[in-house]
């Protein structure tokens, strides 16, 4: 993305003064949110290639709901009746990954392979004013029946270019069941000028038959009018970030920045199918990922652009990866 974020955001803050006056009022809503995940915004087409999810965040919930229940149960939420907002999310959503050289009809066998991963999510967040924690479940699919050559086949004909050769190759069919948590811990804003900036760190894991890690992130935000959410949507494994958004004003724009550091037991799209023979390569037992981008939030929705930087996933790869993701985020 060539323009720069700073100037998009100095911009915003020297004809906008006036909007940073009184907050719209209740924030609760519920979210729809869509996410595109592609590496085709810096001209490569390799690796993890490319993920879509479509999520929808619920408002926070009443004391009868059964997300709060969940919440109240798990020993690593919040603690009941202590201020803080339950959401249950929903989501659908689908991972493409190729090798570097897809015009070959046999991938190389150094490369990573073809795969996809098509799975629906169901999570419980919990959030106060400095805290929040996520726990999602996905339950899907990897192999042909995640519709990831054909996905793929028919953007490459919208866009006119070549069709993958490789796909015959692909992880074959396995089910997929996966839990992700996370917790995330923010300052509160701290003010300079029109200008607010908050910091914090993030930990959490996954497990199941896709992946196994333990991660460590931290994240910065610097702009005019933060929000009370905690930033952009992002697909796992990621620096940790939410499906709603919950404005403190009319109007906001900001910058962020993240580190996000995986220490890697299992990776699925690397290792191959877990019960039969498929192409698979060593992967890498650390991971991590430099993220940075801009967000706009007002009472109505949110748009985002992060750009990934991502370090080498395998042994054999040549180089680090990045993508870009879009985001938007509406409210209901």
């Amino acid at each position: 993305m060539r323009l720069g974020y700073t100037t998009f955001i100095l911009a915003i803050a020297t004809a906008a003064p006036a909007l940073a006056q009184d907050p719209p009022g209740d924030p609760t809503h519920g979210s729809l949110s869509i996410l595109e995940e592609n590496d085709i915004f810096f001209n490569t087409d390799k690796h993890y290639t490319n993920g879509t999810a479509l999520a929808y965040t619920t408002p926070a919930l009443s004391h009868d709901n059964w997300a709060v229940s969940a919440a109240d149960f798990l020993p690593f939420f919040q603690d009941h009746g202590k201020g803080y907002e339950v959401r249950a999310t929903y989501e659908l959503g689908q991972d493409i990954f190729t090798p570097a050289n897809t015009q070959i009809a046999t991938p190389d066998p150094t490369d990573r392979p073809y795969a996809g991963f098509l799975f629906a999510g169901l999570g419980v967040l919990s959030k106060t004013s400095n805290r929040q924690d996520q726990l999602l479940m996905q339950v899907g699919v990897v192999g042909p029946a995640s519709l990831a050559e054909d996905a793929q086949n028919f953007v490459h004909g919208i866009l006119g270019d070549k069709k993958d050769l490789g796909w015959s190759h692909q992880l074959r069919d396995e089910p997929a069941l996966e839990f992700t948590y996370d917790r995330s811990y923010r300052t509160s804003p701290i003010h300079v000028l029109w200008f607010e900036w908050d910091t914090g760190p993030s930990l959490g894991g996954a497990i199941g038959n896709v992946y196994d890690y333990a991660e460590a992130a931290w994240t910065f935000r610097a702009g005019l009018n933060l929000p009370d959410d905690f930033g952009p949507m992002r697909l796992n494994p990621s620096l940790p970030g939410s499906n709603y958004f919950e404005p403190r004003h009319p109007f906001s724009a900001y910058l962020f920045a993240g580190i996000d550091g995986r220490a890697v037991l299992r990776n699925l799209f690397l290792e191959g199918n877990s019960f039969q023979p498929s192409p698979h390569v060593s992967e890498m037992p650390f991971v991590g990922d430099v993220v940075f981008g801009a967000a706009i939030e007002t009472e109505f929705g949110r748009l985002a652009f992060t750009h990934d930087v991502r370090t080498k996933e395998f042994y054999t790869q040549k180089g680090s990866d990045q993508f870009g993701a879009v985001s938007l985020t509406i409210g209901l």
